[in-house]
């Protein structure tokens, strides 16, 4: 019997009373420490299920599941659809070190390791798992883990990952016990919580569309409410930037109106057609597509620079295959989280508003051409019964009159009033031929419609409507190859200004006079100091060289600020 032991009577031995009241002393703290543990995990799991907004009940869980646990780091990650880490959410790293650090992590690693295998994983030294990848420089040394899946019904979502267990020691069973009871009072809680999110989005998005509706039956111009439904799509998925591309009459794509983060660089662009691009694949999935990373996608073909800097992005169709309007694209800076299904699951309902916007423009737009061609009738009756009815009248009686005078002077000047009148006759009547001609659906639109359209869809782009100044028998004297080219420089020479020029004033006139077609641009804009500027016009020089033309540039002169160019060419080619 050992000493300290002293037998008692039936020979059961009795411990000392010191070493019995210690004893009792260590149960007693174990018990307080289980009851304070499960009081810090009821208070936890309270705190997690009271909130609803997203982003905080997220924050909540990773901060709760450090004090649990007692350990130095943690953090959240959430798994996007491809099973990379779409968001990564880290505690216990200052803002500082994680600047120095860089990136955030994707999903290689022991992080890559739990989302490919979604089970509790519990190490005492990270380095010696197999699949540990390291760390970035400026990282701090970690050493235990631990980490849990967090599930919503059968769904992953995401992960929880605590590090450097404080004291030095290992994660233990009751931890893995207890953070595993975080994670299922978590995903309740984060269920919830989208729950919530989804039925606050609707809300938004009904609302944006009960005033939008409201800006169309008011008869609001179209780029108001375009410019407006842009904002409240960029507005409601947090998106950084938004841009609308319109279908023009060519089959080509046009930056119509941009807002947000280097909107500047959209507006204006032409893409040549749907072809290869982000709209050719949102029409093929139903009009709604979203891309990781927008900056690298293939499918960007023209000019991606104008995506540099920017990550996830989404573009839905604007109408239907058979009558396609344009593309809404919405983009976030590199770096956030991709847009969730719940975000952006009304956006091809609300773009379909827009689709409604543009086809009532263009009724609105029939109806005034129709208006516009009623008067033309009346115009060219009023020209052909009374103005050339006067006017021949008038030179039957100057050549009546020419038998009576002597003076041949005199009678030189009667012959050349009459002259001259018959050459007005000749233009009223081409002028009443312009107003008469109607365009039919299977008639290509004369130059002068085609461009007054041109200056429709450049207004979107300019932020204002351009002047328009025609001169001369442009619809008759123009060849159809030469008012082609005239068109495409027309609308190169708006673009450039809408891109470049910072201009609040743009007057475009088109004057066919003397064998040649002379198109002059001017604005008020910021003039000749960009060098992409210049390099736009290569273009437009290269146009006109093409047809024996020529193009100047300058300032406008006369102290005004702004640009003057005016690009001419011969109606008939020379032989060469």
């Amino acid at each position: 019997m050992s000493a300290g032991v002293q037998p008692t009577r039936g020979g059961v031995p009795r411990l000392r009373l010191d070493e019995l009241l210690d004893e009792l002393q260590v149960r007693i703290d174990e018990v307080r420490g289980t009851r304070d543990r499960l009081n810090g995990l009821l208070e936890a799991v309270m705190s997690v299920g009271r909130e609803l907004d997203l982003p905080q009940v997220l924050r909540g869980i990773v901060e709760a599941a450090v004090v649990l646990v007692d350990a130095e780091y943690g953090a959240l990650g959430v798994i996007g659809a491809d099973k990379k880490l779409a968001q990564f959410l880290p505690v216990g790293i200052s803002d500082e070190l994680r600047g120095q650090i860089g990136d955030l992590p994707s999903g290689h690693g022991i992080l890559g390791e739990l989302i490919r295998h979604p089970e509790t994983l519990r190490l005492s030294e990270l380095s010696e798992h197999p699949a540990s990848y390291g760390f970035p420089a400026h990282h701090p040394p970690m050493h235990s883990f631990l980490g849990v899946p967090i599930r919503i019904r059968e769904e992953v979502f995401g992960n929880l990952y605590l590090t450097e267990k404080r004291g030095g020691v290992e994660f233990d069973a009751e931890d893995e016990a207890v953070l595993s009871t975080l994670a299922v009072a978590a995903g309740i809680a984060i269920e919830n919580a989208r729950l919530f999110e989804g039925l606050r989005l609707r809300e938004r998005w009904l609302e944006a569309s009960s005033d939008i509706t409201s800006a169309l039956l008011s008869g609001a111009p179209e780029n108001d409410v375009l410019e407006g439904m842009l904002e409240r799509a960029k507005d409601i998925t947090t998106a950084d930037m938004g841009v609308f591309y319109l279908l023009g009459s060519a089959g080509e794509l046009r930056g119509s109106l941009a807002l947000g983060e280097g909107a500047e660089a959209h507006r204006g662009i032409v893409l040549p057609s749907t072809r290869g691009t982000l709209a050719e694949a949102a029409l093929a999935r139903d009009g709604l597509v979203t891309v990781p990373d927008v900056a690298a996608d293939e499918r960007v073909t023209v000019q991606p620079e104008r995506w540099t800097g920017f990550g996830p992005a989404v573009a839905v169709t604007v109408g239907t295959e058979e009558k396609l309007s344009g593309v809404l694209m919405l983009a976030r800076r590199h770096g956030r989280p991709g847009f969730a299904t719940a975000e952006i699951a009304a956006l091809p309902g609300f773009a379909g508003q827009a689709a409604l916007a543009l086809e009532l423009a263009e009724r609105r737009r029939d109806a005034e051409q129709m208006s516009l061609l009623e008067d033309h009738d009346r115009i060219a009756r009023d020209l052909h019964d009374l103005a050339i009815q006067r006017l021949f009248a008038t030179g039957m009686t100057l050549q009546s009159a020419q038998r009576f005078v002597d003076h041949p002077e005199a009678s030189e000047r009667l012959s050349r009033a009459v002259d001259d009148l018959d050459a007005t006759i000749k233009i009223i009547r081409s002028t009443i031929f312009g107003l008469r001609e109607h365009e039919s659906p299977g008639q290509a639109a004369k130059l002068r419609s085609r461009l007054v359209r041109a200056m429709e869809e450049a207004a979107a782009a300019l932020g204002f409507a351009p002047a328009l100044r025609m001169e001369g028998l442009i619809d008759t004297d123009v060849p159809s190859a030469i008012a082609d080219e005239a068109l495409a420089v027309v609308g190169e020479a708006l673009t450039n200004v809408a891109r470049h020029a910072e201009a609040t004033r743009t007057e475009v006139s088109i004057a066919a006079a003397a064998g040649n077609l002379t198109i002059t641009v001017t604005d008020d804009g910021v003039g000749l100091s960009g060098s992409g500027r210049r390099s736009g016009l290569r273009n437009l020089a290269e146009r006109a060289e093409r047809l024996s033309g020529r193009m100047h540039v300058a300032a406008r002169g006369d102290g005004a600020r702004g640009t003057r160019l005016q690009w001419q060419v011969p109606l008939t080619p020379p032989p060469r």
